[in-house]
């Protein structure tokens, strides 16, 4: 697969997910967190490219789902976020295949630590009803719901190893 078809994808797949995220899934929303689908795909481009190319696809899917409407926040917010969970992730990854336990420990850390950056810099940057208490009830139901999609990851993660060898990736 070629550099440019490649992209073509990732782009694709961005902006579907992140449509997916504020229209459909918005409505299944507990206590205002929803699936973040952005952030499983990061993870599961991490997992197969490794962390450069993650941290780059996060920036991309951040910098989308920042701008999406009803976007409520400062801009930039989930595209740090999402930078940190690629590259962090891409770094933790084995060069083996992944096995299921080992993606569902990707996604939990990568939603706990997506969804912690992107509350303290709501903290730092003080938006309205962000605090403490919001963020420490938030995260652990952002971990939850993300590992309940975790079959997604693994789902791309197989589908991204099929379509080119990882070696090439």
């Amino acid at each position: 697969m070629t550099a440019a078809v490649r992209i073509a994808l990732i782009t694709v797949l961005i902006v579907v997910t992140v449509t997916l995220q504020v229209s459909i899934f918005s409505h299944f929303s507990i206590r205002g967190v929803v699936p973040d689908l952005a952030l499983l795909v990061v993870i599961s481009v991490a997992l197969v490219r490794g962390p450069n190319y993650a941290a780059l696809v996060g920036f991309a899917a951040g910098l989308v789902l920042d701008l999406a409407p009803p976007a409520d926040h400062t801009a930039g917010r989930w595209a740090l976020s999402l930078v940190l969970v690629g590259y962090l992730t891409g770094l933790v990854k084995s060069d083996t295949d992944t096995p299921v336990l080992g993606s569902l420990l990707m996604v939990a850390s990568g939603a706990f630590v997506g969804t912690s950056v992107f509350a303290l810099t709501g903290l730092v940057l003080r938006e309205p009803g962000i605090d403490v208490a919001a963020a420490i009830e938030v995260i652990p139901v952002a971990v939850g719901y993300d590992l309940l999609m975790a079959p997604l990851v693994i789902a791309l993660v197989l589908l991204f190893r099929r379509l080119e060898p990882a070696e090439r990736w």
